[in-house]
């Protein structure tokens, strides 16, 4: 059963790639370098070994986490647990796709983006596009510490400084785990849930403090740019027309 998923998911690259190969620039415009990811629950019986019950979609069945490039072809699919992390397979499938594509953001929903995701896909040299729910309750940190009055308009939505001292500490333990997960030493899953049974390990709270500072630079990108929230709703669209 392994190999015979080896197997498909060799033939779904060859099938994404010569799709990309035979596009016509003309007729289909550019190549994208953007993905949006999203997951299905799909309903199974009770005899499946794989079926579990998700609270959230309210039912037994499997989830498969899918990324869908801007023209509606998937490049990458995987099952993941009901109890999964949205974000770490947002990862995985931005990282491990294996088609020519060469994926340089990814547009997911609430579910698929946390702070520490922010920090891993800064550290990977990608762009986390989220749509935020209740992004008005979102708060950015302060880039420095001594200048409250820096920003009066935005008084009421600013929190603490970020501690950039901890993250320069810890800079090469997450260079370290940045390139375990590029390399494949480790999975995305594997390194978040290492760091979720440790809350206080030092460079997790540092890949949070880069975190935290990535996503106040994306929400302020958001809310300052139409065409970046356009881009973003238009990416997550297609995601949701494939599901």
């Amino acid at each position: 059963a392994v190999d015979e998923s080896r197997i498909a998911a060799r033939i779904a690259v060859q099938i994404a790639n010569a799709m990309f190969a035979a596009r016509s620039a003309e007729l289909w415009g550019q190549g994208s370098t953007a993905v949006a990811s999203d997951s299905t629950h799909v309903r199974a019986y009770d005899q499946n070994l794989f079926t579990e019950w998700h609270s959230r979609y309210g039912g037994r069945g499997v989830l498969i986490y899918w990324h869908v490039e801007k023209k509606s072809l998937a490049i990458h699919s995987q099952l993941i647990n009901c109890t999964a992390s949205e974000v770490a397979a947002m990862i995985e499938g931005a990282m491990r796709h294996g088609t020519t594509m060469d994926v340089e953001a990814n547009y997911t929903d609430s579910h698929g983006q946390s702070e520490i995701g922010f920090g891993v896909t800064r550290l990977l040299n990608f762009d986390l596009l989220p749509r935020i729910k209740r992004i008005n309750k979102v708060k950015l940190y302060r880039p420095v510490a001594g200048e409250p009055d820096a920003y009066p308009q935005l008084t009421p939505a600013l929190t603490r400084p970020i501690r950039w001292e901890l993250i320069t500490q810890q800079y090469d333990q997450m260079i370290k785990y940045a390139t375990a997960n590029r390399t494949r030493t480790a999975s995305t899953e594997a390194i978040l849930r290492r760091f979720t049974r440790n809350a206080s390990h030092p460079t997790y709270a540092a890949m949070l403090e880069g975190g935290r500072a990535q996503k106040t630079i994306f929400v302020a990108r958001y809310l300052r740019l139409r065409d970046l929230q356009r881009e973003i709703e238009e990416g997550l669209n297609v995601m949701e027309s494939s599901n």
